[in-house]
């Protein structure tokens, strides 16, 4: 078996020449859920407003030349339904936002418009469009009704938020929910949706605003340390891998079984193991850098919260682990190892980025197989 063919037994091989439409494919998930297509056989499009950092993913691997790239707005129904028809997707992958929550507080309405209205626009093109789709719609942890429990939230917990991000989530879960049971619920409806909720999302190619990891390889790459606000929060970190999988396994499932899952939500996250605090995490990703630290200082703490920062949020991923024969597959030291890896690669310029990316895909890969085996 070829490494290439590895992912297209982990999918059945569901994606081989099939349309795929991704929404935000020039951000980090984006890029890596468009990378990985590319390895399974995808006709990949994509459809994004711009490239939004500099540096990018998108632009390091070079993947506008690789796929078909519409440059429109979520926000703009009339662009969403031109794209949607004269692409024909068997798949949408919705992951278009405004994803930071420190621009949230900024940009209010501009969170609300993308998130929500974006939304929206995609589920009313797909209303419109009179052929068979399958789409996993990406929301958040954040959706939740955050009070900080020690359990984990589970699909059917309450929505809420305290901020305007997570508010924008909710009410986009909320949105889906109304769209599902108005026109995709009935039997003779060609869409298939589902939802999908995953957070602290970390790995190579993520050079947002406001990102504890970008923040890190930002400062480092200059040979400065970090500053951080909340040494002591916890997250439950994974990598970007981790939930692209959980998303693609949940597509397929829409398409094979057309009855089942249909209007679900799924949570996915990492191993209790992978529960860290910001001060471990960055301690341990520092020893990819630590050359570059003059006095071996890594990090440097300041008592400034400028905005409501939640200290303990994580998921229950029972229901993707039994029905979905889903599970998290690196180990946090895998993890490390991924994102260090490919930071160091990419500002070393040793290495072709998307051979790298690639490499890291394939890793998964084999490691996936043989959990589920």
């Amino acid at each position: 078996m070829s490494v290439a063919s590895l992912g297209e037994v982990m999918f059945n091989n569901c994606y081989k020449g099939r349309r795929v439409l991704v929404t935000g494919h020039t951000g980090f998930k984006g890029s890596w859920l468009t990378t990985w297509l590319l390895r399974l056989g995808a006709d990949v499009y994509g459809l994004s407003n711009n490239i939004p950092t500099t540096p990018s993913m998108f632009e390091a691997l070079g993947l506008e030349s690789k796929i078909k790239h519409y440059v429109a707005d979520v926000r703009n129904f009339d662009a969403v339904s031109d794209v949607v028809n004269e692409v024909k997707p068997d798949f949408i992958f919705h992951l278009a936002a405004q994803p930071i929550v420190s621009v949230s507080y900024r940009e209010p309405v501009e969170t609300i418009s993308t998130n929500v209205l974006g939304t929206a626009n995609v589920l009313e093109a797909l209303r419109q469009y009179n052929m068979s789709c399958c789409a996993v719609i990406i929301t958040s942890d954040k959706c939740y009704d955050n009070i900080e429990c020690v359990w984990g939230y589970r699909e059917d917990d309450a929505l809420g938020g305290k901020d305007i991000y997570s508010g924008s989530k909710a009410a986009a879960e909320m949105i889906i929910k109304s769209y599902f049971h108005s026109y995709f619920s009935g039997s003779d409806s060609k869409i298939r949706i589902a939802v999908s909720r995953a957070g602290n999302v970390i790995g190579g190619g993520d050079w947002a605003k406001d990102r504890i990891i970008v923040d890190c390889i930002d400062s480092w790459s200059k040979g400065e340390p970090v500053v951080i606000r909340s040494p002591l929060a916890t997250r439950p970190w994974q990598h970007v891998l981790e939930p692209l999988s959980g998303y693609l396994l949940l597509a397929q499932n829409l398409a094979e079984k057309p009855d089942s899952f249909h209007g679900e939500s799924f949570n996915f996250g990492p191993k209790a193991e992978q529960i860290k605090t910001v001060e471990q995490l960055i301690s341990d990703l520092a020893f990819y850098w630590q050359d570059d630290f003059a006095d071996g200082k890594c990090f440097e703490v300041i008592n400034k919260h400028l905005f409501h920062e939640a200290g303990l949020l994580k998921l229950c991923i029972d229901k993707a682990m039994h029905k979905l024969s889903w599970q998290p597959t690196l180990t946090y030291e895998q993890l490390i190892e991924f994102v260090g890896d490919w930071y160091k690669k990419y500002y070393q310029g040793a290495q072709d980025m998307l051979v790298c990316t690639n490499e890291q895909i394939s890793f998964f890969e084999n490691n996936f197989s043989l959990l589920v085996k």
